[in-house]
């Protein structure tokens, strides 16, 4: 199995943190994004888009973070652990995954990417905007230790990644502490593989 992804990418995290979590042994391919070979002609035809992660999984090819953990989910998570069998827990983690590409890329995301890549977001929507959906992830994980109940799933590991370095993007996860203890909670699971920081933003020496 191989995963093409860039240490600095969150979507490409989440999908070695679900390959990791699984146990599923697996080689990472580094894409060059400075030399922008996830626009080859070679990799636009794993990927239309032109985007990483893309999952190979002996000739199978998956791109898209989400798509990525829902194939997983499907074929190797045999008794339902990481996305549930029954409706009601598909449903909420599926509302999860929309999330990490909806309010989670447009705000947390946004911010560090200020920072990491000096992409052209305005810090003065994107920090407010990540604060509102940190909110939601607080008030969430008052009443549980995970999102979306008792145990982890792949609803906490679609959100970990961006939510974890929103400090690079100067966003400060002071003020959460339940948060911060899910946060915890999820860096000592078996097999959690750390997701690589950068030192700017509140991180900055």
């Amino acid at each position: 199995m191989k995963l093409y992804h860039h240490p600095i990418s969150g979507h490409a995290h989440r999908a070695q943190l679900a390959l990791s979590l699984l146990g599923l042994p697996h080689e990472l391919i580094h894409v060059d994004l400075a030399s922008r070979a996830h626009k080859t002609p070679a990799f636009i035809a794993m990927n239309p888009f032109g985007q990483i992660p893309v999952l190979d999984d002996d000739g199978v090819i998956v791109p898209d973070s989400g798509a990525i953990l829902v194939y997983l989910a499907e074929r190797y998570d045999t008794d339902g652990h990481w996305i549930p069998r029954d409706a009601v827990g598909r449903a909420r983690v599926q509302a999860w995954l929309s999330a990490a590409a909806g309010p989670i890329a447009y705000g947390v995301s946004a911010a560090r990417l200020i920072h990491v890549v000096a992409a052209r977001f305005n810090p003065d929507e994107v920090i407010p905007r990540a604060h509102a959906l940190l909110a939601v992830v607080e008030s969430e994980l008052q009443r549980r230790p995970f999102l979306i109940g008792e145990r982890p799933s792949f609803a906490d590991v679609a959100a970990y990644s961006y939510i974890a370095n929103a400090p690079e993007g100067n966003v400060d996860l002071a003020g959460y502490p339940a948060l911060r203890g899910w946060l915890a909670r999820i860096e000592a699971l078996p097999g959690f593989v750390p997701f690589a920081q950068s030192p700017v933003g509140l991180r900055a020496a």
